[in-house]
């Protein structure tokens, strides 16, 4: 079974936070399979997910363990390092309402 370890927890739930107090996000869910686990963030809790967090150890020697994928499934960005691939929603435009 795939996890996060305690660090890759702790910085990814800092990201929630942070997308939580500008509106971004409400809600998420955890995966956790024999192939990867999942981090998923949701507008609400009914639709399918804005976007999600992967780990997935058999492509770390590839293209990188780490991947955010959108809610239609395509891959946005990957890498080995999950601080680069959190770096990707800090770059991201916000809705102003």
């Amino acid at each position: 079974m795939v996890v996060f370890n305690k660090s890759e927890l702790s910085a990814i739930l800092a990201l929630y936070g942070k997308m939580v107090a500008l509106g971004e996000w409400r809600d998420y869910a955890l995966d956790f399979g024999r192939e990867e686990a999942v981090f998923a963030v949701f507008r609400r809790s009914s639709e399918v997910p804005l976007a999600r967090i992967v780990k997935n150890p058999k492509m770390a020697r590839k293209q990188g363990a780490f991947a955010v994928v959108s809610g239609q499934g395509m891959v946005l960005k990957r890498g080995h390092d999950l601080a680069r691939i959190l770096a990707f929603f800090d770059d991201r435009p916000r809705i102003v309402r």
